[in-house]
């Protein structure tokens, strides 16, 4: 693991560091926005008063906190596979390049000593998954890793409830920021409530440090509703004519999600990629502002 000399510093000294994952970069976004979005989150985790730490591994190194050229590789996307935490080993081991999903970046983000990450939107149970067994690793990983996610909630082609009722059994804790109710990724209500909530960056701060204090082994879901999100409906059809797309086309496990976000990217002229550029920038203020008042 190659820690960038300014995380590095900022971890020894004790001052707020948010790591930020690499997946979007490289397969959730559109190229060029993805790395104009990639250097906005970093720059909006500055402005917030924190040291950003992109995670990635590239060429068969795990870094945390990329320089210009490292993003360009990852950024580029030619090559770069889709790393959960299973995968690194193998994609290490090949000297290749990969980017981090939410597991991943977790995963090595906590081995580093970073308390909060931000990221869109989890993984969970999708849909059909009682005949599948199609679960993300980023509920079980998130069961055992002790670290702050900020997000948008789950993301809303997936089961929220079902993704909502692993969560519990995992025993990661979930709360909504500044709403009773548990957004969805380009929903701000998923028309669930959250089992909790909090309305500050120090009431937050406060709750990361009640976990430490109980030496609970799992995470901290912060989920984050997004202002100006798609309309119900408007989500609806989209998200069910991707899945059919999806089905039709043999695309199953990981790949699905992105298929799906690249299908809603196209079908709704763009509106699902603003509002998912404004989600992850807000996730990447808001973890910086709990990193700062928890530092």
């Amino acid at each position: 693991m190659v820690v960038a000399r300014e995380v590095a510093e900022a971890l020894e000294a004790g001052r707020p560091v948010v790591a930020l994952e690499s997946t979007i970069i490289a397969h959730g976004l559109p190229r060029p926005d993805n790395l104009r979005v990639a250097r906005a989150c970093e720059d909006a985790v500055r402005a917030a008063g924190a040291v950003p730490a992109t995670i990635a591994v590239v060429r068969g190194e795990v870094r945390v906190g990329l320089d210009e050229a490292a993003l360009g590789v990852i950024a580029a996307g030619a090559g770069v596979a889709k790393c959960g935490a299973r995968d690194l080993p193998a994609v290490m081991a090949a000297r290749g390049s990969g980017a981090t999903t939410v597991a991943a970046t977790a995963v090595l983000a906590s081995r580093a000593g970073i308390r909060l990450f931000a990221t869109g939107g989890l993984g969970g149970v999708h849909a059909g998954a009682r005949k599948t067994w199609d679960e993300s690793a980023d509920l079980a990983t998130l069961a055992r890793t002790p670290i702050g996610v900020v997000c948008a909630g789950v993301k809303s082609i997936l089961d929220v409830p079902a993704t909502l009722e692993r969560l519990e059994t995992l025993n990661v804790t979930v709360v909504a920021f500044g709403t009773d109710a548990f957004p969805a990724f380009y929903l701000p209500d998923s028309g669930h409530p959250a089992p909790a909530r909090v309305d500050s960056a120090e009431e937050a701060a406060a709750l990361l440090a009640a976990r430490d204090s109980l030496g609970l082994p799992g995470a901290v879901v912060f989920a984050q509703p997004v202002a100006d999100g798609l309309t119900a409906e408007q989500h609806d059809d989209v998200v069910a004519a991707g899945l059919a797309a999806a089905a039709r086309e043999g695309v199953s496990g990981k790949a699905v999600t992105p298929f799906v976000l690249a299908f809603m990217h196209r079908e709704t002229g763009g509106a699902s990629l603003r509002v998912n550029e404004r989600l992850v920038l807000a996730n990447a203020e808001l973890a910086s502002r709990i990193a700062v008042a928890a530092a």
